[in-house]
């Protein structure tokens, strides 16, 4: 079994016992292990009491995590001080999820492995979960493996807001918002030795698929390596989100929105009427599309904001129509007019518009 490694945390008063994973075990001062058992006991009633108070003083209409607290507490009907472990899909539920979330786990893949390579070596795992809070692929040293799955950092462990609590996969479905829940944000007083942060992916249709974790059981990550970890965690969001919308649109011509933030994953499928097909949520959201407008049908030169060029497309076409109708007709109005379907007079109009001269 990895090792741990009790150490002494300046930083937060709250936590002083924290774990180190193997992969990057130091030499850190012991605790001996009834001192750490009574310090865990403390922690545990004294976490539990915050929770509490936090919530009697009405502080969830200031504060998002008080918010998730007091849902965690009031409507999921939650202990702080529950010890249970988290709980766990039997294997057969596990392949269920992971066959509803099979083209996002291989969207995912690349990103998941660019990632792990970034935060793997300093003791952080990364997990893929469903919209339901379910871990369906996951990164990790071997070396931490044992523990992480000890802690619940593994695939098919339940961690929705209202089996867990606050956490970092739960709360961040529950907003659908990207955010870190660090230590002793966590409801559970059991998972306040974890740091996660994580960020919502959503589908080629904009609606909320899945989140993107990286978690830690490290007691010395600072603010400024989390902040970091937090700019990754949402560009591999990003980026799945990408290649997930090419895989569904992969016989339509994919464009980059144009919006103020270009990193943002903004993008429109067109087929090849020039219609938009599909929309990122990113691109929904900057460039105001609905599913009813897409439905109703959109010409890209519209939704790029391109209105001048288009009307410009269309009198090159329809100057195109006119001339070929005139040579077919061998420079007879009548018979011209005739098979285009309009009166001599409006096409004598039209010619007129764009100077077209009858062959002689």
């Amino acid at each position: 079994m990895p090792a741990r490694s009790a150490i002494v945390s300046k930083a937060d008063p709250l936590w002083i016992v924290g774990y180190v994973p193997a992969s990057v075990a130091t030499e850190r001062k012991e605790v001996p292990l009834t001192g750490r058992i009574g310090l865990i006991g403390r922690q545990t009633a004294v976490h539990a009491d915050l929770v509490q108070a936090s919530i009697a003083k009405s502080d969830a209409a200031h504060s998002a995590l008080v918010a998730s607290w007091r849902r965690s507490l009031q409507l999921h009907h939650l202990d702080p001080a529950e010890r249970k472990a988290p709980r766990r899909l039997t294997e057969g539920e596990l392949r269920g999820a992971r066959q509803r979330m099979e083209r996002m786990i291989r969207a995912a893949e690349t990103s998941l492995n660019r990632l792990y390579q970034a935060v793997g070596g300093v003791g952080c795992c990364v997990m893929l979960a469903d919209r339901d809070g379910i871990p369906v692929e996951r990164r990790g040293a071997v070396a931490d493996d044992e523990t992480f799955d000890e802690w619940g950092l593994w695939t098919g462990t339940v961690w929705s807001e209202d089996s867990e609590g606050t956490n970092g996969i739960g709360t961040c479905l529950a907003d659908q918002r990207a955010l870190t829940i660090h230590r002793d944000q966590h409801f559970f007083s059991r998972n306040t030795l974890l740091s996660c942060t994580t960020a919502p992916v959503y589908d080629h249709e904009g609606n909320l698929a899945a989140a993107l974790d990286v978690s830690s059981c490290r007691s010395d990550l600072t603010e400024g390596f989390v902040q970091l970890i937090s700019v990754a965690v949402g560009d591999a969001a990003r980026r799945i989100e990408a290649e997930n919308f090419r895989m569904v649109y992969s016989n339509a011509r994919i464009l980059l929105a144009p919006v103020a933030e270009r990193g943002a994953g903004a993008l429109i499928a067109v087929d090849q009427d020039d219609l938009v097909i599909g929309a990122t949520r990113s691109a929904r959201l900057a460039l105001g599309i609905t599913g009813e407008a897409l439905a109703r049908g959109l010409l890209a030169a519209d939704v790029l904001g391109d209105q001048a060029k288009a009307k410009e497309d269309l009198d090159d076409a329809e100057r195109g129509a006119l001339q070929r109708a005139m040579a077919r007709a061998g420079g007879n109005v009548s018979a011209a007019a005739q098979n285009l379907g309009i009166s001599r007079a409006t096409l004598h109009r039209k010619l007129a518009r764009f100077e077209i001269r009858r062959p002689h």
